[in-house]
């Protein structure tokens, strides 16, 4: 539930220029393809003509296929109004489809009625006004309008228009609705969709934009995405990605998307999230709805946290993290590196160490810059000073805690209880405490 302030930073920069080398190969860019688009929904009603010119019918939808081979999704076929009847027209027996009708290839006409196969997506029924996300603007966009024209020898969907331009277009005169208007055209590639989980078109193959997202920005996608969208949202993302994301989210979207979740699912996201994040996520929900939840996670997690949920909110226990990098007196400076190394993806609630003795009490915190400096054979015995760790215990106040962090000048501090350490406190998890009325704020470590 933290909210982390973008920092800008060499990977970021060339994420960035990458993402504009993809701009500028995309097929939105040709010419050819621009003057060849066509509106869905302008074509949508149209009259759909034989060889001869004789109006057979009128079109209802596009179909199309969700292909992990290209990120433009091939059109199959159209699904068309005959008389009392939908009838499906293979894309193969369409000559052209033109701004105000289509043509087909042949006077004679085969129809067959309409069902969808796997992958397949009608454009005008499953799309066109629905929220999709903008990978490379992290965004969430309603499409106004789809575009289609002939790429890689088929008919494709190339485009989707955000215009309020087109959705005027679309309210006014019929004889405004054939014609494109993009003035405001995100190329398909750049756009992850949401289709009928009923029908399963979702592109479960084809994530990579996704996948480069930051859990800040996969955070403000969920957030301003619809209940349905954001659970298929969360279905196409990794546990950890997932966790990681619902971490950044705002306390009161993040209690609305648990609502709306199914609570084994739920469950599922809080056991892959930080403790703490975990813990301050089933705080905001009804002491029901808290059960629940605890009832489908494993019972040793449960525990755990039900554990957490013991402490109150604004003293130690409640606001510390439950992740700790521990060391016996009798290892190596070497060994305690690779037990870091391999708790990387905790190194934002990391900054020390703690010592412990056989019995699991602790001697000493020692800073990450000692462990630097320290030769890898060094033992973690001569590392330890004299002086007292700095702690608390669980039941401390913010502003016990705020005081003990100044007065010792060290930028976080142990929480202990009979003589066992149980979480550690940053900083910066003080000023979520001491601030919870604006919101969880973290801020970036050097190490991060």
């Amino acid at each position: 539930m933290a909210r982390r302030p973008p920092v800008p930073t060499a990977p970021l920069r060339s994420r960035l220029t990458h993402r504009s080398q993809e701009w500028s190969q995309r097929a939105t860019t040709s010419k050819a393809v621009r003057e060849a688009i066509v509106s869905l929904a302008g074509l949508v009603g149209r009259p759909v003509r034989n060889e001869e010119g004789k109006e057979v019918g009128r079109l209802v939808d596009v179909v199309a296929r969700w292909s992990q081979d290209s990120p433009y999704p091939p059109v199959t076929g159209l699904v068309v109004r005959v008389g009392p009847r939908l009838a499906f027209i293979d894309i193969d027996r369409v000559a052209r489809l033109a701004h105000a009708e289509v043509l087909l290839a042949s006077s004679e006409l085969v129809l067959r009625d309409f069902t969808r196969r796997d992958g397949e997506v009608l454009l005008a029924r499953d799309v066109l006004d629905h929220q999709l996300i903008d990978v490379d603007g992290v965004k969430v966009i309603r499409a106004a309008d789809l575009y289609l024209a002939p790429a890689g020898g088929r008919i494709r969907l190339v485009g989707v228009d955000v215009s309020l331009q087109s959705l005027l277009r679309r309210l006014g005169p019929a004889r405004w609705r054939p014609r494109p208007t993009p003035d405001r055209v995100i190329d398909w590639a750049a756009i992850q969709p949401f289709g009928d989980p009923a029908h399963e078109v979702r592109l479960r193959g084809s994530n990579q934009g996704l996948r480069r997202l930051r859990p800040g920005e996969l955070a403000d996608l969920l957030e301003d995405l619809n209940r349905s969208a954001r659970q298929e949202l969360l279905e196409v993302l990794e546990p950890e990605t997932a966790a990681d994301a619902l971490e950044e989210m705002e306390p009161d979207e993040l209690e609305a998307l648990l609502r709306d979740a199914d609570p084994s699912r739920a469950a599922s996201l809080l056991t892959s999230m930080e403790p703490d994040e975990a813990v301050d996520a089933l705080r905001d929900l009804d002491a029901e709805a808290r059960q629940e939840l605890l009832a489908h996670m494993p019972a040793e997690r449960a525990e755990a946290l039900a554990a957490l949920l013991g402490y109150k909110e604004d003293r130690a226990g409640g606001f510390m993290t439950t992740t700790l990098a521990l060391a016996g007196m009798d290892e190596t400076v070497g060994q305690v590196r690779a037990k870091l190394a391999g708790m990387r993806e905790h190194r934002a609630d990391i900054d020390g160490v703690a010592v412990v003795d056989e019995d699991g009490r602790l001697v000493s915190d020692l800073l990450l810059f000692d462990l630097l400096v320290s030769g890898a054979s060094d033992p973690v015995r001569a590392l330890v000073e004299d002086q007292e760790p700095v702690t608390v215990g669980p039941e401390a106040s913010v502003e016990e805690v705020a005081a003990r962090l100044i007065e010792s000048r060290r930028s976080s501090l142990l929480v202990v209880e009979g003589g066992r350490p149980l979480g550690r406190i940053l900083a910066d998890d003080v000023i979520d405490a001491l601030s919870p009325e604006k919101g969880r704020l973290h801020f970036p470590r050097l190490l991060q």
